[in-house]
This record gives C-alpha cells, sequence and structure tokens, in this order.
C-alpha cells in the first residue's frame, strides 16, 4: 500500500451512479440500488438479473481475525481451482480507495454495457493482460478515475472526514464461469460466486452459484455479520436501470 490516500466513498447508489455513468456505464441500462434486507422478501423486489453486489464493512481488528480464519478454512477446502483466468482483479495499492476499487471490479467483471472508447472500456482491455499489480499501476496512472472518484467523495450526503484513516471497507461479489469444468453435461456454463477485495491476496471463491443475489447474502450473513457485532454494514447491487425497463 502506497502513503497516496484518497477521500473515502459514502456508500450511496447516487454516487456510485455519478462515478460509473463518468467512467462509462450506460445509464439507461444499468445502475446502483440499495439492497434494503437479506430476507428473501426484499431480495425478490430487487429488478434482475443482479450483475454485481459491493458490500460496505466495518474493518475492526477483531472482526478481521475472525474473518481471516473463517476465509482461510474456507481457502483450505475450496482451493483456487475454480476462478476462471478471465476474472479481473486489481490488487489495492491507494489507501481508501476501496469504493473506486470496488466499482472498478464490479464493471469489470459483469459483462455491462459501456459506451464504446469510454474510460472504463478502454482501463478493461488494458487489464486483461496485466498482473494485478500492473493494474494498480495503471489506476495510479489515469487521472480520470482519481479525479472521479474525488467529485463523488465530495458530493455525498455527508462531509467528507477530515481523518483519512478509516475503520470501513468496500469488497465486490461477482460470478464467474467456474474454471475447472466450464460446462456441465447438460451443456449449461457452471458459474462461481467471487469476492473481490483489492486489499486481499487474490480474488476469494465462495462456491457454486444457485441464485447469485441470495447466494450474496448468504455469504454477507455467515462471513460478515455473524463475525461482527457491529451494524455498519450496507449493500449495494448492480442491476438493470429503471429506464431499461
Amino acid at each position: 500500500m502506497s502513503d497516496t490516500r484518497w477521500v473515502p466513498l459514502e456508500s450511496n447508489p447516487d454516487g456510485f451512479n455519478r462515478w460509473a455513468f463518468k467512467a462509462g456505464l450506460i445509464k439507461t441500462r444499468y445502475e446502483f440500488g440499495d439492497v434494503y434486507g437479506l430476507d428473501d422478501e426484499l431480495l425478490n423486489m430487487i429488478p434482475q438479473p443482479v450483475k454485481a453486489v459491493i458490500l460496505l464493512f466495518p474493518l475492526a481488528d477483531d472482526f478481521k481475525k475472525k474473518q481471516d480464519a473463517r476465509y482461510a478454512e474456507k481457502l483450505e477446502k475450496l482451493g483456487n481451482g475454480h476462478i476462471d483466468p478471465t476474472v479481473i482483479w486489481i490488487k489495492q495499492t491507494i489507501g481508501n480507495a476501496c469504493g473506486t476499487m470496488a466499482m472498478l471490479h464490479a464493471l469489470a467483471n459483469s459483462s455491462v454495457e459501456l459506451e464504446p472508447n469510454s474510460a472504463m472500456a478502454q482501463f478493461i482491455d488494458l487489464c486483461k493482460s496485466k498482473t494485478p499489480l500492473e493494474r494498480a499501476k495503471l489506476l495510479e496512472d489515469t487521472p480520470l478515475f482519481k479525479t472521479i472518484h474525488a467529485e463523488t467523495a465530495t458530493t455525498g450526503q455527508t462531509a467528507p472526514p477530515k481523518d483519512l484513516h478509516v475503520d470501513l471497507h468496500f469488497t465486490c461479489f461477482v460470478e464467474a464461469p467456474d474454471a475447472s469444468v466450464r460446462t456441465s453435461a447438460s451443456g449449461e456454463s457452471q458459474r462461481r460466486l467471487i469476492e473481490l477485495d483489492g486489499s486481499r491476496d487474490g480474488p476469494m471463491d465462495h462456491g457454486p452459484v444457485n441464485n447469485f443475489l441470495k447466494d450474496v447474502a448468504k455469504v454477507v450473513q455467515e462471513d460478515f455479520m455473524g463475525s461482527s457485532e457491529s451494524l455498519e454494514f450496507n449493500l449495494m447491487y448492480l442491476g438493470p436501470a429503471a429506464a431499461s425497463g
């Protein structure tokens, strides 16, 4: 991690949409929205198909130790053999850039429609041939993303914090092909639930996808909320825009 720190982003769909539309997401097709609860009734109200989910969670030391232990057990059980090489994961080297990292991971791995030749479309193309650290350097050297992040951070509902050492963090969930079994006997593609957090050592495989949104909700309940007494959690989805219906 470099000494550079950005102003942290709010977990706010309006701000995330401003960021995404400036970067190249076609606003009439997809947008970010709030997930208001993890029970089936509330999840069923969210427009489909959901392309990615972004979670804001607390980074208290005791929570991180518990989660690291859970992830170590899961990694030992599942390994990394199912993670498809086409998944774009970027190492986070800029402090407080986790909101931008989550959006980059969401847009780069969800096949959403982007404006041709937009900053986001060009960034994704360049990332495909680079390592996670080279992708991080590319982010550092792309002034537009820093500018968009700064503009988004200063137009939130609350004033930006004066202390840039924060204890909240964003992570992103997407679904990706199963690298070990790309096609089932029935000819249908097998999918995996993948978490993309630039502060970790790589993508995290959470197992096969049955219902993407509900599978994410289960991981959030078990691996995040189950390891913390904090109420500082917030969840957003990337899905069809209201204008597309």
